[in-house]
């Protein structure tokens, strides 16, 4: 798709927002160092943004030799964004102000059986109407609500395509969340959100190549090559936890057998701890995060069965990362999302170890493996700046019909 003169002004703005975000106060000389933009498009960026009131002019730095330079920064009050992130046991939800500080949260069980599209908009709807509560935020001051949802989404309708671990296809969630939430909402997926999260806060900051392992019931990889978040044609790249790792394997939720997430998923670890020990103290049936939490226990007290379900996973998630690696040549892997966080520093360590069988020796050497930095949820917060940029994109149609619809002069 053709990018039109008004995409790329808007995407410039949301750059330009992000390098105050990362790095406030800072000046316009350093804005435009930074971003590669002219220092007149980026004082033209800037200005755009403090009418907004979403930045603010602090003052002035010295020179060498020349005048004062004028210092901005995020104006962490002028707004308020909302994260939300869909997963098949939970909604999670946080409100953020300008600068991405977590100003409230809500979570709410999504329990086994609540797969309906309605019941998973009750919850998301109740947790927002939670966090915009508990922050005491106008509902004028909220700028948007980012909604993150597993599986194919269409960003453009608003459209979870298939979610198959709910068996959803073609559900129009935007217009049904439409009729409980009115900010302007913004969809698309853990895999997208998680990858800008580490771009932004993370581990992937200032790389130009990375890969973000999200771990979780599902299991993706969110990918950042060029410094930029890939998304692939139709926004689907990065599904590689449905790709092929056994041949007529374990059957998947997907329908097809043998998937990476078959076997390193939530649901894929239980059935590893299963077939272990059928009658575990480890194994919670019907209860993921419980199981995941007792495993990582069990790992850390030195539970025979608990070390060997961790060493059977990594034998498949570290031929599975080995082919990232492979593939993208990146500088960062990290592991994300609920599952990599409980097991935590055990799993990095056996995964380096695995990765390092089976990638090829040169890419591997450029690579690190490691755990997301990030203290909050990365999906919510990736999520943010969906809608954050969002509400640059409308600004943006808002001016551009504006000096459409103007009297002549």
């Amino acid at each position: 798709m053709k990018r039109t003169s008004r995409d790329i002004r808007t995407a410039n703005r949301y750059e330009v927002l992000r390098q105050i975000i990362a790095a406030s106060p800072t000046s316009r000389q350093e804005l435009a160092a930074a971003t590669g933009l002219s220092l007149a498009t980026v004082a033209t960026l800037v200005g755009e943004l403090l009418d907004l009131r979403m930045i603010t002019e602090v003052g002035f730095e010295d020179s060498a030799g020349g005048r004062p330079r004028g210092l901005v920064a995020v104006n962490a009050s002028g707004g308020a964004l909302i994260g939300v992130d869909i997963a098949e046991t939970y909604v999670h939800v946080e409100l953020f102000d300008l600068a991405l500080n977590v100003l409230a949260r809500a979570e709410e069980d999504v329990r086994p059986g609540e797969s309906l599209p309605e019941q998973v908009v009750a919850h998301v709807a109740s947790a927002v109407g939670s966090v915009v509560a508990q922050a005491g935020v106008e509902g004028s001051r909220v700028l948007g609500v980012g909604v993150s949802v597993p599986g194919q989404v269409d960003r453009a309708t608003g459209t979870s395509e298939y979610a198959p671990n709910w068996d959803w296809h073609e559900v129009p969630l935007l217009d049904l969340l439409t009729e409980h939430i009115a900010y302007p909402l913004y969809l698309d997926n853990p895999l997208r959100a998680s990858a800008v999260a580490e771009l932004w806060f993370g581990a992937a900051r200032g790389r130009g190549d990375a890969v973000v392992v999200n771990l979780g019931t599902g299991v993706g990889a969110g990918l950042v090559l060029g410094g930029a978040l890939h998304r692939g044609v139709s926004n689907s790249a990065g599904e590689w936890g449905h790709t092929t790792i056994v041949l007529d394997g374990r059957l998947c939720r997907c329908g097809r057998n043998g998937c990476v997430e078959a076997y390193v998923g939530a649901s894929g670890i239980m059935l590893t701890l299963r077939e272990l020990s059928a009658d575990s103290a480890l194994l919670h049936p019907e209860d993921q995060t419980a199981t995941i939490a007792a495993l990582a226990r069990g790992v850390e007290a030195g539970d025979p069965v608990a070390l060997k379900a961790l060493r059977d996973t990594v034998r498949y998630l570290g031929a599975g990362i080995a082919d990232l690696v492979n593939l993208f040549n990146p500088e960062v892997v990290v592991l994300s999302s609920w599952v990599a966080t409980a097991l935590g520093e055990p799993l990095v360590a056996q995964v380096r170890e695995a990765v390092a069988r089976h990638a090829l020796p040169r890419p591997m050497a450029a690579t690190e493996i490691v755990l997301s930095p990030i203290p909050t949820d990365p999906v919510c917060l990736g999520a943010a700046t969906f809608a954050l940029e969002g509400a640059l994109r409308s600004v943006g149609q808002r001016q551009h019909k504006r000096s459409r619809t103007a009297p002549p002069s």
